[in-house]
Order: C-alpha cells, then structure tokens, then sequence
C-alpha cells in the first residue's frame, strides 16, 4: 500500500507537519538525554585531570590484566558463537525436524534470564563443592568458578543467540534454491556451504559477530557474579571499572572513566560499523527478495 501510494504521488504519512516535527524533536531529545550526555560525561570525567592521568591508567597492573582478559574472553566466545550460530541457523532455515520451536526458544533464553540469575546458576552448578565442579577441579586440577572458564562461559551463555538470531530470518527468507542448484550440478556440501550459503549471508553474519563481540566485551552481571572479582585475574573491564570506581580517590576516579571511555569508544566504533552493516544487509535483503 505504501509503495502504490508513493507511486501516486500521494504521501502514506497522514500526520500533519508540526506532529511529524514534535515527534521528531521528542526523540532526539531523549536521545540526547539519555545517550548522548552520558557518553559525553564519561569522556569529559576521564580528562578531569588531564591527558597524564588519565593515560597513566593503562599504566596500571590491574587495568592492563583486565583489558587482557577482556580481549581473551571476547576472543573465545565469540568464535565459539560463531559456529554455534551458524550451525543452528543452517538446521533451523534449512531443515524441518521434531523440536524445532523448543530449539528457537532455547537460543533466545539469554535474551529472557538475567545474567545475574545466569551467573548464579553456574555457580550453583559447576561450584568448586559441586559434584561436577569438584570433579574438574581434582582429576583435572581445573578450577570453573572465580576463575578464567568460568568468566568465558559466563560470557558465552550472554552472547548465545546474537549471530544465530541475525542469521536465521535471512536463511528463512532465502530458502534453499541455491543450495539445490548447486548440489545438482555437482558441487559437494562442503563446497556448497563455503561458495554458495557463506556469501549470501556474509553480511548478517559480520553484523551478528560485531554485536556479540560488543555484548562479550561489554558483559557486566554474569561475569560479576562468576567471577569472584579477583584483582589481576578474574576482573574484567567492567568490573575493573566498578572496582576503581568504589574507591573514592580522584585518580581511581579518573581511572574509572578512562577504561569506561576505551568501552565507550569501542561503543562508537561498534555503532559506526554496524550502520555501514545495516546498509549492506538492507541492500543484499532487497536483492534476495528480488529474485537477483
């Protein structure tokens, strides 16, 4: 309907101007309140003192573990998405199978549970006086709570559906005519997958890895309850943040907003991208839709 009335020179808005500009304004004014502001505080705070303190940060022991485990979690979880993501899209798009609803509702649980409820379940479970946890710790001498693994898991079930969710509509909508065309010319499944399945979802896929990777580097509650907020082994950025943060001097202060800034900044450089991301997803959707 919209398209025809465009076709008809007739506008499919029936708002008059003012309402359109009301609404308009509303929204940038919450934006600005409640993003914008933030944001500019955190960069603002970080300087407050200057350029030398607030670099002096990453000077700190403690920052610079916390950025390292950082970087590590985000670099094991998101891969292990990667795969689970695109495996479970491939079987959810492409395959008609008994328990295939309760697979859909068992990805977007992490969206459902709290990461704090989530943290706490670990614990419950893979706890150091737990059978299972007990078990790790005294035939393999590995310790999953307040400790590494149990940071990376924590992560990992946060991030779970993020690039299964990105990729499974788009599947969906594709449907499997070019996988059959393919195959009926001789192509293995592999062959298949990696010529023919990779590329068309090329896009979605990067859009649902920068979400994840965002989300993993980001991760507060889980990561929090799990970890046991060990100094220099267990503390993540976020939590490095909150712990520089509860000491009340002017340079933890500043330290605080200055690793708050480096997330806010990977934030930036996150929406940037998936903007530039959204746009091709757009445009190789419409194609996809077309027929071409």
């Amino acid at each position: 309907m919209a398209e025809l009335a465009r076709k008809h020179g007739v506008s499919p808005v029936s708002e008059t101007r003012p309402v359109r500009l009301t609404l308009i304004g509303i929204s940038i004014f919450v934006l600005a309140l409640f993003l914008i502001m933030p944001l500019v505080a955190v960069f603002v705070q970080a300087l407050g003192l200057g350029l030398g303190p607030a670099l002096a940060t990453f000077q700190d022991p403690d920052a610079i573990a916390a950025i390292q485990l950082t970087l590590l979690v985000a670099a094991i979880a998101v891969p292990c998405n990667l795969v689970f993501g695109v495996a479970a899209a491939w079987a959810i798009a492409k395959f008609r199978f008994r328990g295939r609803a309760l697979l859909i509702s068992l990805i977007d649980l992490p969206f459902s549970v709290s990461p704090v409820v989530a943290g706490l379940v670990y614990v419950l479970l893979l706890g150091p006086y737990t059978p299972v946890g007990a078990w790790f710790l005294q035939d393999f001498s590995v310790r999953i709570i307040f400790a590494i693994p149990g940071v990376i898991l924590a992560t990992i079930f946060v991030t779970f559906p993020f690039i299964a969710r990105e990729l499974i509509p788009l599947m969906q909508d594709q449907g499997t005519g070019d996988e059959e065309a393919a195959l009926s010319l001789g192509a293995s499944g592999w062959q298949t997958f990696w010529y023919v399945t990779l590329p068309n979802v090329k896009w979605a896929l990067l859009y649902g890895v920068l979400l994840c990777n965002a989300r993993a580097m980001g991760e507060f509650g889980a990561v929090a309850v799990i970890s046991g907020k060990l100094r220099g082994e267990t503390v993540t950025m976020p939590l490095q943040i909150e712990l520089y943060y509860q000491e009340f001097r002017a340079l933890a202060q500043v330290a605080a907003f200055s690793l708050a800034a480096v997330l806010a900044g990977l934030a930036l450089v996150t929406l940037v991208v998936k903007t530039w991301l959204e746009w091709r997803y757009a445009h190789q959707l419409a194609a996809t839709r077309n027929g071409h």
